[in-house]
């Protein structure tokens, strides 16, 4: 019988790596996607996508979704008891586990674990201490597709946001930021690739720069 997992899907590239080494592997069945948005503005927490094209990506990838809804001023408080919440009506259903794209950040993963354990619940990384470079060549080169949507300013400069992660990018990107974003100098949108069942369309929206730190990048859902 294969493990039922819970994916924490942000709607950015590792995780939608993490979902393509689940299902490769075979030992796994992915029972739902967990994401967090930030309710005032009905967008991916972080990222700043829309949740309209949240739910594309959920239709074409086929896997139920459970949404937790925090305040744009949230508190780990908030974010703790909801997510507690959740994971306790998952838990009354079947036994599982908690799946992640992080890589390399140890404080992260213990934090995730140590959360986890109080529940008795397991955190699995299937991308954990992979080159990061490597790990963008391959999701480069498997075919899928991301844009990037949200741009820290204290690692990158305003030309990076809106820019597909591709090669060009890559070999654009400063020697100090990491090729994955992973300590948050960047976030982005897969919008199609192996995992998907069909490409999820959008335009570019507005570039606007939030907190005095953050650019982002509107995506506009295009109804077919």
């Amino acid at each position: 019988m294969k493990e039922k997992i819970v994916l924490s899907w942000s709607g950015g590239k590792d995780c939608a790596l993490t979902f393509y080494e689940l299902l490769k592997s075979e030992k796994y069945e992915i029972i739902s996607l967990l994401t967090t948005i930030t309710e005032d503005y009905n967008r991916i927490s972080m990222h700043g996508v829309r949740n309209i094209l949240l739910q594309q990506q959920v239709e074409s990838l086929g896997v139920p979704i459970e949404k937790i809804l925090l305040s744009k001023i949230s508190s780990n408080e908030e974010y703790e008891a909801k997510m507690r919440r959740v994971l306790n009506k998952f838990l009354k259903q079947s036994e599982f586990s908690v799946a992640f794209g992080d890589i390399f950040l140890e404080d992260l993963r213990k934090y995730r674990e140590d959360k986890l354990s109080l529940l008795g619940i397991k955190g699995i990384f299937p991308l954990w201490k992979k080159d990061t470079l490597q790990l963008a060549n391959k999701f480069i080169d498997l075919g899928f597709k991301a844009i990037i949507t949200c741009v820290d300013t204290k690692s990158l400069e305003k030309k990076f946001i809106g820019r597909e992660f591709n090669q060009q990018f890559l070999s654009e990107l400063p020697s100090n930021v990491d090729f994955c974003g992973e300590n948050g100098e960047f976030h982005s949108f897969v919008y199609d690739g192996p995992i998907f069942k069909k490409k999820i369309e959008f335009s570019r929206g507005k570039i606007v720069l939030r907190e005095n730190r953050y650019y982002y990048c509107d995506l506009c859902p295009i109804i077919l």
